[in-house]
């Protein structure tokens, strides 16, 4: 247990603090808890790799964590109306499909590689259009719409690069087997 993985558990534990603020009705802090989630995850990434603390455990946990306060987010702002249905299911599937993908892989003794710099915008971007809907400013669900197509687009580029890096795994696999050229 490092640094960075405690700051991931941190953000497990921040699910359940943001869902009793936000059903309580208070928008802005719940909002502040989300804040709070994504400035952990910053943090447990820059010192994981800047301390060389980057661990197997903390690979799969980070986006877990991530990808679960978000559900949780959108599953309420749906809940009380602020998005719709459809938006919050369009993320849902893909983050289900995302996170299914990355187990399976990971379990089958794949590659699987961390977050790219698209991800990463995603996610800011996220953030962004979850601060406009808590914020009710305008656009908001323009934003949102627009980050949900976006947020396709990356994870079908994402996908694109562990096939990529896993079909050259089974490359090299089959050239160790076969002894050299």
């Amino acid at each position: 247990m490092n640094l960075p993985n405690m700051l991931t558990g941190v953000r497990f534990l921040l699910i359940p603090v943001y869902v009793v603020i936000f059903l309580k009705g208070h928008l802005i802090p719940a909002f502040l808890v989300v804040a709070a989630a994504g400035i952990t995850d910053v943090l447990d990434g820059y010192i994981a790799r800047s301390r060389g603390l980057v661990t197997s455990a903390g690979a799969l946990l980070d986006p877990l964590a991530d990808k679960l306060m978000l559900l949780t987010v959108f599953g309420s702002l749906v809940l009380y109306e602020h998005i719709p249905w459809s938006a919050a299911l369009a993320l849902i599937i893909r983050d289900a499909g995302l996170i299914a993908g990355s187990a399976l892989f990971h379990f089958q003794g794949k590659r699987t590689i961390p977050a790219n710099r698209m991800g990463k915008i995603t996610t800011v971007l996220l953030y962004a259009a979850i601060m406009f809907i808590f914020f009710d400013l305008p656009y908001a669900l323009q934003l949102l719409w627009s980050v949900v197509g976006f947020s396709f687009v990356t994870a079908f580029l994402y996908v694109v690069q562990i096939l990529a890096v896993n079909k050259g795994k089974a490359q090299e696999e089959r050239s160790d087997i076969s002894g050299p050229a």
